[in-house]
């Protein structure tokens, strides 16, 4: 069996590594090995962020919807329901951005439900 050495691939793929932990504290962007694992731990908590960026969102959403329904004496379980039997099919994002930015039309939206 011939014998393989690996020194410029193995040489790029170092450069790809620290190139892309720089930045990173310590010995994570100087030292191969442990760039790799930092850089493999940072592309896991970027995947897992992406996810929780959407349920903060959301939890944002409802919060602002509610405090809006509060002012006006209804809760968000029975706005909800009543969305849903008025067959309004306006989102959480939506309804959030009229409660704060135009309170009149999201009070055009409650008067339209049968609460």
């Amino acid at each position: 069996m011939v014998r393989v050495k690996k020194g410029l691939a193995k040489y790029k793929k170092h450069k790809k590594i620290l190139a892309a932990t720089k930045g990173y504290r310590g010995a994570k962007s100087k030292l191969v090995r442990s760039a790799k694992e930092a850089m493999m731990h940072a592309g896991a908590y970027a995947f897992a962020g992406r996810k929780q960026r959407k349920r903060q969102k959301r939890r944002l959403w409802i919060t602002k919807i509610n405090a809006a329904l509060r002012a006006e004496g209804v809760s968000y379980s029975r706005f909800l329901k009543g969305l849903k039997e008025a067959k309004i099919e306006l989102d959480r994002k939506i309804l959030a951005d009229l409660a704060v930015s135009d309170p009149q039309v999201f009070k055009q939206v409650l008067t339209k439900l049968n609460l």
